[in-house]
């Protein structure tokens, strides 16, 4: 038998060889794990075992949320109620000084709770914000910041298809999960706002003022019952049901998903092809989501069964540091790989460790899973591979390089830094909301 970090070396360097080789990553876990069942588990019989337990995993019935909310993002995309609600926003800011900033920050959050995809609320935003904020005098980190920010607020705030695969892999509570995001959530996003702010008053140049048509106060809200109250009623009404107990996370996604198609068909915007594409693209995610919860259920048992995760812990816990030392470690763990891999690969190899050491620390499991979808959020526009970042160059206007994109980033990476931080100090801002359930 193999020492514990002989195992553990074994098993996550042949993960990394197989994706250096260009192979996708939930195929390059299961023919890992398929190897480790050999050699640890005793051969043909321990890889019969292995691939049993994989598959019951994907039985979960916990798994059901995933879909039905790439589905919802997906439907809200491709009917055009997102540009509804931007649209709505962006007449409702009036003249207010950066006001494309700031309907960036706010329609973007609302965008991406309800898309649950960075990657689509980042190009989407960019692709249509970003030309009209340069044409408008911008000066691009006003317009490109803002979107890198929210693009990952889609990670925190329910909808998120993330933490519910997060919760999955940990075996946490997938509701007090995706309400714990809540309040981190929005406490970011006001921190954008005021990040804004202080550069508008710093250099007002930076978003000059334009002649904009006022807005009667019957119409603005005609807009607000209209374009923004009905798309923001369906994350409510998701939160509060999974927090009275009425319904669970499946079920709210469910009813979420089912509050889209309504809304839908009550604005004329359903169409067999949206609806056909919606399916498509939700399809294709959930498969790959469920294949990575295949290779991560039976990268875990591997890692329990060489002892890999149990020698881990006991190897981290056995230093005389503190559990905040420990903490920071780990976070910049996750940093640094979000630096060059993107983040469902990141949580298959860190959430088998992360999670049991953090455990053993002490933590609160649903704090520490906000804290890790938090790093994942900063992860995505951490220089210089972030996953955000690279979307946004395909998006953005010719000639815009990369060293630009950069340097606008930088400020929304401290803004979530500071809150990772108030986190430390004071755990309720994740764990008072799932704790009123």
């Amino acid at each position: 038998m193999m020492e514990w970090y002989a195992a553990l070396g074994f098993l996550i360097g042949l993960v990394l060889l197989l994706m250096v080789t260009g192979m996708p990553i939930a195929i390059a876990f299961l023919a890992a794990n398929l190897v480790g069942a050999w050699v640890f588990m005793g051969g043909e019989a321990g890889v019969v075992q292995l691939l049993d337990n994989g598959f019951g995993a994907l039985s979960s019935f916990a798994l059901v949320p995933i879909p039905l909310f790439l589905l919802m993002g997906e439907l809200f995309f491709r009917t055009g109620l997102g540009m509804r609600l931007f649209n709505a926003i962006d007449r409702l800011m009036g003249r207010l000084p950066g006001r494309l900033s700031y309907v960036t920050v706010v329609g973007g959050t609302a965008f991406s709770t309800l898309s649950g995809s960075s990657m689509g609320s980042t190009a989407l935003m960019g692709s249509l914000l970003v030309p009209e904020m340069k044409q408008r005098g911008y000066k691009l980190h006003m317009a490109i910041g803002p979107i890198l920010g929210t693009g990952g607020l889609a990670i925190i705030i329910p909808p998120s298809a993330l933490a519910v695969l997060l919760a999955t892999l940990a075996k946490i509570d997938i509701g007090a999960l995706l309400v714990a995001g809540i309040v981190p959530g929005l406490l970011l996003a006001s921190f954008y706002i005021a990040t804004i702010y202080l550069q508008t008053r710093l250099d007002p140049e930076a978003a000059p003022p334009y002649s904009l048509e006022r807005i009667p106060l019957g119409e603005k809200l005609k807009l607000l019952v209209r374009d923004v109250l009905p798309m923001i009623s369906i994350m409510v009404i998701i939160v509060v049901m999974m927090m009275t107990g009425f319904a669970t996370p499946s079920e709210s996604a469910a009813f979420g998903a089912l509050g889209v198609v309504l809304l839908a068909f009550a604005y004329r915007a359903m169409s067999w092809a949206a609806f056909r594409d919606s399916v498509k693209g939700a399809l294709r995610v959930t498969l790959m989501a469920y294949l990575i919860v295949f290779g991560s259920a039976t990268f875990s048992q591997l890692l329990a069964f060489s002892g890999a995760s149990s020698g881990l812990v006991a190897w981290a816990t056995g230093f005389e540091l503190s559990p905040t030392v420990m903490l920071i470690a780990m976070f910049l763990v996750l940093l640094m790989l979000g630096m060059f891999m993107e983040q469902i690969s990141i949580m298959i190899l860190t959430v088998p460790v992360f999670f049991p050491l953090a455990q053993a620390l002490g933590f609160d499991p649903i704090w520490f899973g906000v804290i890790v979808l938090l790093a994942l959020e900063i992860s995505f526009s951490t220089p210089p591979l972030g996953l955000l970042l690279f979307v946004m160059k395909g998006v953005a206007p010719p000639g815009t390089t990369m060293t630009t994109i950069y340097k606008a980033a930088i400020p929304y990476i401290l803004c979530s830094m500071f809150l990772v931080f108030l986190m430390t100090l004071f755990p309720g801002i994740a764990t008072w909301l799932p704790g009123l359930g």
